[in-house]
């Protein structure tokens, strides 16, 4: 970890106000939430072994059931399940190409595994920043055996198709005579704008993934969802793969108590964003996208260099005990963004108390 980000993760560390993303917690706070998860039900107080039993089983039923499919597996990282999903998908169709936006995460945040370790290859049904439509998908000029839809788009701006969009695009992959991916890293936030609940959203798919420390604030691990035939297919490649660890019970107690505690509250996190993003869009030259956001993450940018607004963050951190929000990267020429994540924290503050506190920021610049 570079100065630059140490720094930062220090200064937030010690905020008693934060508006974008969880409080932090503790290694003995972690600890504690473990304890208590195990206190709740008998079921989870035998570990798990190799990957069966204890509370991964446990977990991979709650997930199966929250999304209404037959089946689901846990795995260590969404990497690892996101390219055995695509591997399976492959075998079954007899075709390596894969549908996915140039922005989706397999395509910016995972190295190309899916290529250098799966043989796969990528097409792209549009370059826009925008989810793919039903229109891209007709209009692309060679077969693919797998859509993989990212449910957001993080990287565009969390961004969401509406409901008869998706529906649509997913139509328009099947008329093709592809098997349909959900990367739903984040579908957990989705239902507000879709309008629909979980299992209604995962039954338009062949396969979802799903993250447990993305929004519901686990550990690590993640979960493939989907029929009982092709997640036993699953199992063998993430034995393959590396991923069935002799025990791993943490992260799969810290996921249930997410599901528990997170979950609920994500339809109110959703909510307030749209409070929040219109006070931030209020702040002189600045700018939120989506606005309405989608779920209860977003951009905003600043007409500012990057460098001096993470000063500045630092600067706020420190001598007010108070967190706006931070990571700051260079973006539209002039313009730097920063990733808005409203969650429990972020509840207690009123447009007054985010406009006030922007206006601190900029006070903090050079």
């Amino acid at each position: 970890m570079d100065e630059r980000v140490a720094r930062l993760r220090r200064a937030r560390a010690g905020c008693e106000r934060i508006l974008s993303g969880p409080r932090e917690r503790s290694t003995g706070e972690r600890l504690a939430e473990l304890y208590a998860a195990v206190a709740v039900s008998d079921g989870y107080s035998t570990p798990d072994f190799y990957g069966t039993g204890g509370p991964v089983a446990a977990l991979e039923e709650r997930v199966a059931g929250l999304l209404g499919t037959p089946a689901a597996l846990f795995f260590p990282t969404g990497t690892m399940a996101q390219q055995v999903a695509l591997r399976c998908w492959a075998d079954r169709t007899g075709n390596r190409a894969v549908a996915m936006h140039p922005l989706a995460h397999p395509e910016v945040h995972e190295r190309h595994a899916y290529a250098v370790l799966t043989g796969l290859r990528a097409v792209h049904p549009t370059r826009e920043p925008r989810p793919p439509t039903a229109d891209d998908i007709r209009a692309l000029d060679e077969p693919f055996g797998t859509l993989l839809l990212e449910l957001p788009l993080r990287e565009a701006g969390y961004l969401l198709p509406t409901w008869d969009e998706l529906s649509a695009t997913v139509a328009a992959a099947r008329e093709r005579g592809a098997r349909v991916h959900f990367d739903g890293a984040r579908i957990w936030e989705t239902t507000p704008y879709l309008g629909h609940e979980l299992t209604e959203i995962a039954a338009l798919a062949d396969t979802v993934y799903v993250s447990f420390y993305k929004t519901l604030g686990g550990i690590s691990g993640a979960a493939l969802a989907g029929p009982a035939d092709l997640i036993a297919q699953a199992r063998a490649w993430r034995h393959r793969y590396g991923g069935m660890l002799y025990q791993q019970w943490p992260a799969a107690l810290a996921a249930l108590a997410g599901l528990d505690t997170v979950l609920p509250r994500l339809p109110e996190y959703v909510g307030h964003a749209g409070t929040v993003t219109d006070a931030l869009a209020a702040v002189p030259g600045a700018r939120v996208h989506p606005q309405p956001p989608h779920t209860h993450q977003f951009q905003w940018w600043l007409p500012y260099p990057a460098a001096a607004l993470d000063e500045a963050t630092v600067r706020l951190a420190e001598t007010e005990k108070i967190w706006l929000s931070g990571g700051w990267t260079q973006g539209a020429p002039g313009y730097a963004m920063s990733e808005v994540t409203v969650a429990e924290p972020a509840l207690s503050w009123t447009a007054q108390d985010v406009t006030g506190v922007a206006g601190a920021l900029l006070g903090q610049l050079p």
